[in-house]
């Protein structure tokens, strides 16, 4: 049986090397979660540029603002739209078949995507679309190749085209391999600026999948003090329960 799984994991080396090789390199998003004017100006940016096709649907807009110090007046002025109400989920009015019919494929909802894909893919994603003619929607993304949705930021990042492996494009119809992306049409932002706002959204996306992070990091540390005095206690304890038996 040993030998069987090791002969099966040579079998799959192959294969793992060579997605290793194909999938480019994040970027270090470098959020912080204690920075609420960067959570303040995610939830901005997500609910203009984002929400018209992604939900929230596990947070609501009331928590958002407690936890985020957002006053209900602009909270209800500026991130909710059309006839939701402070406690509703952060829904929008896309039909289950609209992403379908638009895009070829189900719109995720996007309360839990960094926990599943990461705060750096993330980011790096949202920096990596580049110009496609042969894509539906006219781009492709560098680390989520094929991708179905349009470039939503595009007026803001401006327009970026493939770097290709060798330096050049293939002229052999074929796709070829993309190792990078180089601007070639200036967005409403500086790439700094952009860079900037990319980060917020990702650390709002961060923040929104798991509300309690900050939280529970302060609660385990104060777990583990009581742990570590009841050891304290306990062995004492142990040893006086037991010293005449020893």
């Amino acid at each position: 049986m040993r030998k069987l799984i090791i002969a099966g994991a040579l079998l799959l080396l192959p294969f793992v090397v060579h997605a290793a090789e194909q999938a480019p390199p994040l970027q270090q998003a470098n959020i912080d979660l204690k920075d609420k004017a960067s959570l303040q100006r995610g939830a901005k940016y997500f609910a203009n540029y984002c929400m018209g096709c992604h939900s929230l649907q596990y947070m609501r807009y009331e928590r958002m603002a407690a936890d985020l110090d957002i006053p209900t007046a602009e909270l209800q002025q500026n991130l909710i739209f059309g006839d939701a109400k402070p406690g509703d989920l952060m829904t929008n009015a896309m039909q289950p078949n609209d992403g379908q019919n638009w895009f070829g494929t189900a719109v995720p909802d996007l309360t839990l995507v960094t926990r599943w894909r990461s705060p750096d893919y993330v980011y790096t994603y949202l920096k990596s679309f580049y110009y496609d003619d042969t894509r539906p929607w006219g781009v492709n993304n560098l680390v989520f190749p094929k991708v179905a949705m349009p470039h939503a930021l595009v007026d803001l990042q401006g327009v970026q085209k493939p770097v290709y492996a060798g330096g050049e494009a293939p002229t052999d119809g074929s796709e070829g391999h993309v190792v990078g992306v180089e601007p070639v049409e200036p967005g409403l932002l500086s790439p700094d600026e952009y860079d900037d706002m990319v980060r917020d959204i990702t650390n709002f996306l961060t923040y929104a999948g798991e509300p309690m992070k900050l939280q529970r990091r302060s609660l385990g540390l104060y777990v583990l003090l009581f742990l570590g005095l009841m050891f304290i206690a306990a062995y004492y304890l142990k040893k006086e329960f037991w010293k005449d038996v020893h």
